[in-house]
């Protein structure tokens, strides 16, 4: 016999989930229980929403599913965020909350709303958990979590159900297979015909080739047929970014954009290696034309209409452009040296050579940092540059919100990565209002002992947002706030603080850091409007 709250703990368990994060409640303290005593720690955090990357952080680190805990009521509403972040993510996760029993619900109303009725919209799927079938249940919900495409599962446990003791049935239910590659067919045929024939080809690399684990298919087609490789900001490094045909991560850049999206028009072939667009700005809508040669590899249906193909297969897509390339010789005329200088174009934009500024942040950070650092960056102006100059040299190293960009995500991944992959190094980007929506993770960082560096860029205002308003001959409204002593705050809370306005500053902060047994915050002056033109 076992309790409910043993069995989920147990599944996870199996599922590979070592990890699990949330805030207490007295509606959840026998699942917290139950999952700990199975081996999956459980982690306080300062709010939900933090808890939901610290789990995404795990992931990226493990594969297993991400597990954010959360009480009813209120601890469920502030995970809303991190649960839709989820979704348009890829990233699987299973969020349990507490909820009152039925008959309690009838007439008790404190902190009792509909769980699922918020969470429906968000999720995959939103289940209630009951003793009858609670292997079923989180087996089914697991296995959800983790089919095409990845997403969160939310589970809503009854106060009594998580302790009522139920034989062990022992069924495991199993996560879909894999989509099998494309069967011979005139597409197919067609497909490679274009691709032997190349001459100008283009390739566009997104987030579903990682999950369908594709980056040595898409390394081959660069290097074997030399193919230059766009990637989305969630695919950075799915092949090394010093290779000479790779030209990095783009979608949120309209700088960049003028210099990449006409190497797409002017392409003979563009291949779609698990691309969805989801990452991208308006001006990717249609980039290429109706009679644009375009085969695209893809998880799932095309219904978002931001692009179209000529031909298009859903299914794995590592299998699917394995199939594409086996026995197709290389016909592609680009040179890495006509690659390199359109790297050289970009740089340019962003002036990684300037004596002081964001791009220099990046600049010294990246040369002082060692090569397997983890990094994750926060939404903001300081994110889209960090994006365009900041080099991948693997996959998942460079974590962020991208599908739905929202603040305050940057310290709780670099937390949970680290707690998943303690010996490497993780340094957090963020702006300054996107710390101050998460000082309180610092805490965190403290009690977990996990010795992220935070690096932030301190300009006082919200640059992004400030840059729309000028553009759109608006006034300066509700983007400017007072400056906050981060180093101050960092030592106040355990960790190192280092206040820096020049590269030699810098450097030093960051020897220190790397050198630490806590997390540091070094807070990076910039001036006002330091992001202008380059973004």
């Amino acid at each position: 016999m076992a309790t409910v709250a043993e069995i989920i703990g147990e599944r996870l368990h199996r599922a590979g989930c070592r990890h699990a994060f949330g805030i207490p409640g007295g509606e959840v303290l026998a699942v917290m229980k139950g999952i700990d005593d199975a081996g999956v720690k459980f982690t306080l955090v300062k709010h939900e929403n933090s808890g939901g990357f610290m789990a995404e952080g795990v992931f990226h680190r493990t594969g297993a599913p991400g597990v954010l805990i959360a009480t009813l009521g209120p601890g469920v509403a502030n995970a809303v965020n991190v649960v839709a972040n989820a979704l348009q993510d890829r990233v699987p996760m299973l969020f349990i909350t507490g909820c009152v029993d039925e008959e309690e619900a009838a007439t008790y109303t404190h902190q009792v709303f509909d769980h699922a009725a918020l969470m429906r919209p968000v999720t995959k799927a939103s289940l209630r958990m009951t003793a009858g079938a609670a292997e079923a249940l989180i087996d089914k919900a697991i296995a959800i979590a983790v089919a095409d495409p990845p997403g969160p599962v939310h589970i809503d446990v009854p106060i009594s159900v998580a302790t009522q003791e139920v034989p062990a049935a022992n069924v495991m239910l199993s996560a879909a297979p894999a989509l099998a590659s494309p069967a011979p067919s005139p597409a197919l045929q067609q497909a490679r015909e274009w691709l032997a024939q190349a001459k100008r080809p283009m390739m566009i690399a997104g987030v579903d080739a990682l999950y369908h684990h594709a980056e040595d298919e898409v390394r081959r087609l660069v290097g074997e047929l030399g193919i230059p490789l766009i990637t989305t900001y969630k695919a950075k490094g799915i092949v090394d970014e010093r290779h000479g045909l790779v030209l990095g991560g783009a979608g949120l850049s309209p700088q960049a954009d003028k210099i990449l999206l006409p190497l797409l028009r002017d392409a003979d072939l563009i291949l779609l290696a698990g691309y969805d667009p989801i990452e991208m700005r308006v001006g990717w809508r249609n980039v290429w034309d109706g009679t644009a040669d375009v085969v695209e590899f893809s998880a799932t249906r095309n219904t978002h209409y931001m692009h179209q193909a000529s031909i298009s297969f859903v299914g794995n897509v590592r299998q699917g452009l394995a199939t594409l390339r086996a026995g197709v010789a290389r016909a592609s005329r680009w040179t890495e040296d006509e690659v390199s200088a359109i790297r050289q174009q970009l740089l340019a934009i962003y002036r990684t050579d300037e004596s002081w500024g964001p791009a220099a942040i990046v600049d010294v950070a990246r040369s002082l940092l060692p090569h397997d650092t983890l990094a994750s960056a926060d939404s903001g102006a300081h994110r889209i540059l960090l994006s365009q100059v900041w080099d991948c040299y693997e996959p998942r190293s460079l974590m962020q919100s991208s599908g739905l960009c929202t603040m305050g995500c940057s310290l709780p991944l670099g937390i949970g990565a680290k707690l998943a992959d303690p010996e490497r190094p993780v340094a957090v980007f963020t702006g300054d209002a996107c710390l101050e929506m998460t000082l309180g993770e610092l805490a965190t960082a403290r009690d977990a002992k996990t010795p992220v560096i935070v690096i932030v860029f301190a300009d006082e205002s919200l640059s992004l947002i400030e840059i729309k308003q000028r553009a759109n001959n608006q006034s300066n409204l509700g983007v400017d706030f007072g400056g906050t002593d981060f180093a101050a705050v960092g030592r106040a809370l355990g960790g190192l603080g280092f206040d820096v306005g020049n590269r030699d500053d810098l450097a030093a902060a960051i020897e220190q850091s790397l050198a630490a047994s806590t997390f540091s915050v070094i807070a990076c002056r910039l001036p006002r409007k330091a992001y202008d033109g380059r973004i």
